[in-house]
């Protein structure tokens, strides 16, 4: 018996629009959206000196392991969660940013949390190439972002990637965000919806020519 799509994070780069579509995702599901948002006060330190990668790293592991825990209270699961990233993210660019010793410790203390992490139904993720993403981070605002090199973009996509290649934690659906608008056209949306709820098990791609 094929498991319900009660659970599903949209996972991607950089201001590629994970929570846009995570909110639209809940409306059209009349689904809870598990959004995080949170001010990592390290992060815009980080990208002027990567010192701070670890103390970058660890506030995020916490601050989004407490936020998983909200998928523990069952009456905040019902009926179904859309989620704008998946645990396992902040894991993608630890291996990017971190020392090997810095690495060691965080890997320690990642595997005594994960035990208590719920696994999505689904990953959606938004795959893109590193030049639409920097021209989103321009487009998206945030000063200290607007400073990220394109060399760094295209390491961290390319870690996404690494991983995804392996990822059979749950079914995963692959959307090349230069082929569709899935925010401001409503045709696309309405294919990708129709391919997502199709994508129960293994892994499908999503694109348009």
């Amino acid at each position: 018996m094929e498991k319900e799509l009660n659970y599903i994070a949209i996972e991607g780069g950089i201001a590629l629009g994970k929570k846009a579509l995570a909110e639209k995702l809940a409306k059209r599901l009349n689904a809870r959206s598990l959004i995080f948002d949170e001010e990592n006060p390290f992060l815009p330190f980080f990208y002027q000196d990567q010192s701070y990668a670890f103390q970058t790293q660890i506030y995020f592991l916490l601050a989004r392991y407490k936020h998983q825990m909200a998928l523990r209270q069952p009456e905040l699961f019902a009926p179904k969660v859309i989620a704008n990233y998946i645990w396992e993210k902040d894991w993608i660019y630890a291996h990017l940013n971190l020392k090997e010793e810095e690495l060691t410790l965080y890997e320690k203390i990642y595997e005594i949390l994960k035990k208590d992490v719920i696994k999505p139904d689904l990953v959606v993720y938004l795959q893109a190439e590193a030049g639409t993403v920097l021209e989103r981070i321009r487009k998206k605002g945030r000063p200290y972002e607007r400073e990220i090199p394109l060399e760094y973009i295209a390491s961290l996509l390319n870690e996404y990637n690494n991983f995804f290649m392996h990822w059979d934690s749950s079914p995963l659906l692959i959307v090349r965000v230069e082929k569709v608008d899935l925010l401001n056209c409503e045709e696309d949306f309405e294919d990708f919806f129709g391919v997502m709820l199709e994508t129960k098990r293994g892994r499908k791609f999503f694109s348009k020519v």
